[in-house]
């Protein structure tokens, strides 16, 4: 039998050549220049009014997270499996965030570094100042109106009273010791929350995919919420819940004795923590390459 070869075509004589898959994830030099992007773009476009209907939002966000934490851990009594199902819970309000652009003072604590840290801005230092202050006043009073409602709307059983009352207490735990050194050491905790929290932020805008992206916000909150680390718009959300039911410390002693000092940790550890060592991390010479706007924009 004669082998006929000569009037193949080319392709077919060939081995295919093997496509290289798509990456997966965005590099983190082009992350820090995303959010940076991202934090110019907010601070010269959105209004004060904007920005604290957004910072609503992200409270309101934030607080059915806690809200859902504590129905999925409650009546579990094993710690792990019971801190497993929290941090579960409470990532699915931090996400909500993160896919709404809703605005989270945490987040904003990560975003608005890298934002100073680009050669193109031209935002004065007073708009940075205002956005982060309204970011908080929005997430503080977006949690309370969704915790009133809440309140309004709903009676849960005991268990789930119970465990919110329990949570509470923990983070109420530096007052009971008191002094000065207490109040640094919830310093000390928001800045370990908010380093988890803003690798979060960060990690998500890394995902290419949704569920990409929700995979290492999971871990960082769950992480976060199991060691007890002191977050401020997390906390506003669990007080804001137990407040209502006459069961809570009160809004004095829940603000000057963790959401205040948790949030100065918040600061720290969201900007020194994150942004500053993926900045200097980078060779001197690619700094302004990244620096400068590119034509195609990096989804969030």
């Amino acid at each position: 039998m004669e082998m006929v070869t000569g009037n193949l075509p080319e392709a077919e004589l060939d081995p295919p050549t093997p496509q290289t898959p798509p990456a997966q994830y965005v590099a983190a030099e082009y992350v820090l220049e995303t959010m940076g992007r991202a934090g110019v773009r907010r601070i010269r476009t959105l209004s004060a009014v904007q920005v604290f209907l957004l910072g609503v939002v992200g409270g309101a966000f934030i607080t059915v997270g806690a809200l859902f934490s504590v129905l999925l851990g409650a009546a579990v009594h094993t710690p792990g499996p019971q801190r497993l199902l929290e941090g579960l819970g409470f990532s699915a309000g931090f996400f909500f965030v993160i896919l709404s652009e809703a605005a989270l003072f945490t987040e904003a604590n990560v975003t608005l570094p890298a934002t100073l840290l680009r050669h193109d801005v031209d935002a004065p230092g007073r708009r940075v100042a205002r956005f982060w202050a309204l970011a908080w006043a929005g997430n503080l009073a977006g949690a309370m109106l969704t915790g009133l409602a809440i309140h309004a709307a709903q009676r849960y059983p005991s268990d789930v009273t119970h465990l919110l009352g329990e949570l509470v207490r923990r983070k109420m735990s530096y007052r009971a010791v008191g002094g000065v050194g207490e109040w640094f050491k919830l310093i000390l905790s928001g800045v370990l929350a908010n380093w988890l929290v803003g690798m979060a932020a960060f990690f998500a805008v890394m995902g290419r995919t949704l569920f990409g992206k929700y995979i290492p916000v999971f871990l960082a909150v769950t992480l976060f919420v199991a060691a007890n680390f002191q977050h401020s718009p997390a906390n506003m959300g669990y007080f804001s819940l137990i407040m209502p039911s006459g069961h809570g410390p009160g809004w004095g002693p829940a603000l000057w004795w963790n959401v205040i000092p948790a949030g100065i940790g918040n600061i720290i550890g969201g900007s020194v923590l994150v942004v500053l060592p993926f900045w200097f991390a980078l060779h001197r010479r690619e700094r302004p390459s990244l620096l400068r706007p590119r034509a195609l924009d990096l989804q969030r």
